[in-house]
C-alpha cells in the first residue's frame, strides 16, 4: 500500500498505511517481540499480497521520530470457514517493546474498526493461544469477545484418517458450506489412489467448483471462490488446494494454503478454508480422499499441523473433521462485533 497519512495520535504517535519500506523495521520488532530468529519471507508475503490485492488488505504502521513504533496487518475474509458475510482477519499486530502500554496497539485496532465501518462490515476477528495471558488481555481491553466458532487442528500424519460410514451431505445449514455424514471405510493409501483421483486445482476446475458449492450454500460465491482460485494458482508457495474426479469429474475439492506466521506462529500451518463434496455423489470416501491427499503434501513441504475454523452448530462438519483426527486447538477464536447499525453499507 502507498503511504497515506491517518493522523496523529497521543504522544506524538503518527499513523498511516504500512510501506514497502517499513519491511526492514516491521521485521526487527517481530524478532524482538518473540524473542526469535527474524521472519522476513512471511512479512515480504504479506506485504506483496497487499500491493498485488489492496482491496482485501489492511496494513497500518505507527510511527514516532520517523521511526516505525508499530503495525498491524489484517486481512478481508469474504467466504471463508463457510462465511456469508464479510469480516476482517486481524493476522498479525506489533508493537516495538519500549512503546507498548502506550496506546498504540488500541489505536491500530481503531484504525481497523474505522476501515471496516466505512466498508460496510461488522466484525474483526482474530486467535491467540489460550495460555497466552498477555495477548487475551490486549484483546479484552480491546473490546473483543470469544468467538462462537471452534479452531480444531490435526498433525499431520501418514495413518488412517477415518472408518465407516460415508460422506453423503445431509440437509443445508445456513451456517456452513458443507454438511457432512462420516467418511467412507477405506484406509489412507486406498482413497486417494484407488477409488478418487486427487490432484492440484487447475483454474478450468472453477465452473465445476461453483456448482459444487451452489448445491451446498444455496448461494452463488464465484467472486470468492474465482479469488481463491486466483489466488492457488498465483502463489503456488501458499495454495495446497486439491480437487477430486470421479469418472472425469469434479466432484470434490478442498481450498487450503500454507500459513507462515499468522498470529504469531512460530512455525507454519495448513488452513483449510473450504471443503465440500458433489451431493450426487454419496458414499464414495471423497472427503476423506481429499484430506488425505492433502497430508500426503503437506508432508512433502514440512507441514507439520493443519487447521480450520468450523461453526459449534455444524454437528457434522465437526463430526468429520474428529473422525479424520482433528481435535479442538489451543487457540481461541476471538471477534469484535461492530454493530451492523454502525456499519455503512458499500
Amino acid at each position: 500500500m502507498a503511504a497515506v497519512m491517518q493522523g496523529q495520535g497521543a504522544g506524538g504517535v503518527e499513523y498511516r498505511y504500512l510501506a514497502p519500506q517499513d519491511l526492514p523495521q516491521v521485521v526487527a520488532i517481530d524478532a524482538r517481540i518473540l524473542d526469535g530468529p527474524p521472519r522476513r519471507a512471511y512479512f515480504e508475503r504479506k506485504l506483496a499480497a497487499a500491493l498485488a490485492q489492496p482491496k482485501l488488505h489492511i496494513q497500518y504502521a505507527a510511527t514516532s521520530g520517523g521511526a516505525l513504533v508499530g503495525y498491524v496487518l489484517a486481512r478481508c475474509l469474504q467466504g471463508e470457514f463457510g462465511r456469508d458475510v464479510p469480516a476482517l482477519r486481524l493476522s498479525v499486530l506489533g508493537v516495538a517493546p519500549g512503546e507498548q502500554h502506550h496506546g498504540v496497539g488500541l489505536a491500530l485496532v481503531g484504525l481497523l474498526e474505522d476501515w471496516a465501518r466505512r466498508h460496510g462490515i461488522a466484525e474483526i476477528r482474530s486467535q491467540a493461544r489460550w495460555r497466552d495471558h498477555r495477548m487475551l488481555a490486549f484483546f479484552d481491553r480491546a473490546g473483543f469477545d470469544l468467538g462462537r466458532n471452534h479452531v480444531i487442528d490435526c498433525e499431520v500424519h501418514a495413518g488412517p484418517l477415518a472408518a465407516g460410514g460415508s460422506d453423503e451431505p445431509l440437509a443445508a445449514d445456513p451456517s456452513a458450506e458443507v454438511d457432512w455424514s462420516a467418511p467412507a471405510p477405506n484406509d489412507f493409501e486406498a482413497l486417494p489412489r484407488d477409488r478418487v483421483d486427487v490432484r492440484i486445482l487447475r483454474r478450468d476446475d472453477l465452473s465445476e467448483i461453483r456448482r459444487i458449492d451452489r448445491r451446498l450454500t444455496g448461494r452463488d460465491r464465484g467472486g470468492y471462490l474465482e479469488q481463491v482460485v486466483d489466488e492457488a494458482l498465483g502463489d503456488s508457495g501458499v495454495r495446497v488446494s486439491l480437487v477430486a474426479r470421479v469418472d472425469g469429474i469434479v466432484r470434490g475439492f478442498v481450498m487450503a494454503k500454507t500459513d507462515f506466521g499468522d498470529f504469531g506462529r512460530a512455525e507454519p500451518v495448513a488452513v483449510i478454508d473450504t471443503i465440500g463434496v458433489d451431493p450426487d455423489t454419496p458414499g464414495r470416501g471423497i472427503g476423506s480422499a481429499l484430506l488425505s491427499q492433502l497430508f500426503v503434501n503437506l508432508q512433502a513441504l514440512h507441514v507439520e499441523r493443519v487447521e480450520t475454523i468450523v461453526s459449534r452448530d455444524n454437528l457434522d462438519l465437526l463430526g468429520f473433521f474428529y473422525r479424520s483426527g482433528f481435535n479442538a486447538s489451543e487457540r481461541l477464536g476471538l471477534v469484535k462485533r461492530l454493530g451492523r447499525a454502525e456499519a455503512q453499507k458499500r
